[in-house]
């Protein structure tokens, strides 16, 4: 790539003049008409910038995603935010053939516009400050679609286009291969902790007796004991002004559900209200909304919010035990029969202290804690990996969208399933 000396064939368009169809989602009452299975229904959250996420995806009947035909989804369309984080776009991937939707703009480009390139605009900091200027309403600010029709961009010829969404789709596919093996790990974390400590299919378990106890039949040798005596709650207080402004801050809304793995934070300078002190490795539990299910294991040292239960096992023996027992779905379910609150319910740790964990001997509590920990190792080594990803790819984006780094000699091309 080289710095650009001539961006005379670049023009400034509406999107309306260069798009088939720019509609939006469906908006209305929703939770009466979700089901187990059927038409994948995407709200704001499964909307990341150049990504879809399918946690936590709604399904609706097939009979009333026919109803919906103004909001259904196409491979190619670029579904863009209203609310929340509005501007925040991504391509409809063609592994998704059909999909609806609620509270999100739908466009349509046409041939003059690359997909890619063009959620590559609304992603960067031009697109984000176009879009802000561009809000409407008083309680709940949103972007419309009379606003999106009219929005001006400025747009190279469709070749320059695909090269560009090309170099940008480089660094996105890495980060989605990262994504994926987070997410194979993430699973063999929970396969192993149930096989070993639900099923008690451990090494060598076909020579082990077994004996009553407070649980059931649990291994000879093993120990049943109480969460308390084997970790400690956390719950060192502290205001975010007496901390670096660069702190990592963790709140609810960073920790994922299902995933112990956090890859987003803010920082101290970002909040006001006293927050709690954690460690690296310390595990995180969201006590509102238990059933919520988020628990991680943090990749750095920071503050939280109060709202969390920091968890710290007693020894680094230990770590992989607890983790298993506290992010697994008897936990949380634990968790969430014992919350106080009706419209709130939170956790309470003077309860869950009580809960009783299958505790085995020594070398089975040393080898699960070296699996655990190796796992987590990897973990976050793929989340500062992506981070770096995501950083080189925002730096670079600005420069390729306006056109100050040439790319029309590059002799690269996004494929044709993808691009539109």
């Amino acid at each position: 790539m080289k710095q650009s000396r001539d961006t005379a064939d670049w023009c400034n368009v509406k999107l309306k003049d260069v798009c088939c169809e720019i509609t939006v989602g469906h908006v209305g009452p929703m939770s009466s008409q979700y089901v187990a299975q059927g038409i994948p229904f995407l709200r704001s959250q499964n909307i990341e910038p150049f990504r879809l996420n399918r946690n936590d995806v709604k399904y609706i009947s097939s009979e009333f995603h026919s109803k919906l035909k103004k909001s259904a989804l196409r491979p190619g369309d670029v579904a863009v935010v209203r609310t929340g984080y509005p501007g925040t776009a991504c391509v409809i991937p063609t592994n998704l053939p059909v999909a609806n939707c609620a509270d999100l703009v739908i466009i349509r480009p046409s041939q003059a516009i690359n997909s890619r390139f063009l959620v590559s605009i609304f992603n960067s900091t031009w697109g984000r400050g176009a879009v802000a200027g561009n809000l409407v309403g008083v309680a709940q600010q949103h972007f419309n679609i009379g606003a999106a029709k009219e929005l001006v961009v400025r747009i190279p010829p469709i070749p320059t286009q695909r090269k560009i969404a090309a170099i940008l789709s480089a660094y996105d596919d890495l980060i989605e291969n990262n994504l994926r093996r987070i997410k194979l790990l993430e699973e063999m974390t929970q396969n192993l902790y149930r096989e070993w400590f639900v099923n008690f299919r451990f090494p060598g378990h076909q020579h082990t007796r077994f004996t009553d106890s407070p649980l059931g039949r649990i291994p000879e040798g093993w120990e049943v004991k109480a969460l308390g005596k084997l970790a400690d709650q956390i719950r060192d207080g502290v205001s975010p002004d007496s901390v670096d402004p660069g702190t990592p801050y963790f709140g609810l809304e960073h920790l994922p559900r299902k995933s112990i793995t956090l890859a987003d934070w803010g920082f101290a300078n970002e909040v006001h209200s006293t927050k709690l002190l954690f460690k690296k490795g310390d595990i995180l539990f969201g006590k509102i909304r238990p059933y919520f299910h988020k628990v991680g294991v943090a990749p750095l040292s920071g503050v939280c919010s109060s709202d969390t239960i920091v968890i710290r096992p007693r020894s680094t023996d230990l770590f992989g035990l607890i983790l298993g027992c506290t992010s697994s779905a008897e936990f949380v379910e634990h968790a969430t029969a014992t919350s106080q609150g009706t419209k709130m319910p939170r956790a309470n740790w003077d309860v869950l202290v009580k809960y009783q964990v299958p505790m085995p001997r020594q070398p089975i509590l040393g080898q699960f804690n070296e699996f655990m920990n190796d796992i987590v190792n990897q973990l976050h080594n793929f989340v500062f990996r992506n981070q770096t990803l995501r950083r080189t790819r925002d730096l670079l984006l600005p420069r390729l969208i306006s056109g100050e780094v040439d790319v029309s000699e590059l002799e690269i091309t996004l494929p044709d399933e993808a691009a539109e």
